[in-house]
């Protein structure tokens, strides 16, 4: 892991950009350690710069946690490749013209997931090794469905906050029966985008024993801002 930048925030939390490899990233920490890792995942068409999100990650950090994120391969500002450019366009034609999009979805979103997990393990993998990072790890995001493969496939991950906003791929929506860690899941009432009785199927899904639903009125980006303050003691009460 290569730092290539840093800045230090009033509230003493440490911002630094890195590389890892092709992987480039972002990692926030606060003023004193150590801290619980809390893996922050965008939505995969934004990039990790997106405002929105950095402003979650430094109010996360702020909180007393070391957060992380990347740009997956595909994703954020990494190169797309054409046979993803050209799924982009489908899917932007299908939805001007009104037409079903969940095949497309299925068959760009899946591909995505498959290749963003191991890329997030491998970053877990480096940002554990710093100093003044605590094993517990945490996950929270607008993309679910990697969420779900890396509660799956990821031991140390002890809790996670999903966002019921975006596509969930079949095989995810399957995996979600596996997912057996505390679960915190937002959802918006009038959501455009994503149908409310699928992501109420998807929270029946998940075979976690303690599981919370917050659903709030208003659109995809309606989220209330103490919705934030609520995940972070949702993760205090699980990672520290």
């Amino acid at each position: 892991m290569h730092f290539t930048s840093e800045n230090r925030l009033d509230d003493g939390v440490l911002e630094r950009a890195f590389t890892l490899g092709e992987i480039p990233g972002t990692l926030w920490t606060p003023g004193s350690g150590p801290a619980p890792l809390v893996l922050m995942s965008h939505n995969n068409g934004l990039p990790k710069a997106d405002p929105r999100f950095v402003a979650r990650a430094r109010y996360t950090a702020s909180r007393g946690y070391a957060v992380a994120t990347i740009d997956a391969a595909g994703c954020g500002d990494r190169p797309r490749s054409a046979a993803d450019e050209q799924v982009r366009a489908e899917l932007r034609r299908a939805l001007q013209a009104g037409e079903p999009t969940d095949e497309i979805f299925e068959s760009f979103i899946g591909p995505l997931v498959e290749n963003a997990a191991p890329e997030w393990l491998t970053t877990l993998d480096a940002v554990l090794g710093l100093p003044g990072i605590s094993g517990r790890v945490g996950y929270s995001g607008g993309w679910t469905a990697l969420g779900i493969r890396l509660a799956v496939a990821e031991p140390r991950i002890a809790a996670a906050g999903f966002f019921a906003g975006g596509f969930v791929p079949r095989a995810q929506r399957e995996e979600a029966r596996q997912v057996t860690i505390p679960l915190l899941f937002l959802l918006q009432w009038d959501d455009e985008g994503n149908p409310r009785q699928r992501a109420l199927d998807l929270f029946d899904a998940f075979g976690s024993k303690e599981k919370t639903l917050h659903a709030n009125l208003g659109g995809h980006t309606g989220t209330p801002g103490f919705e934030l303050e609520d995940g972070c003691r949702f993760l205090d009460r699980h990672l520290k």
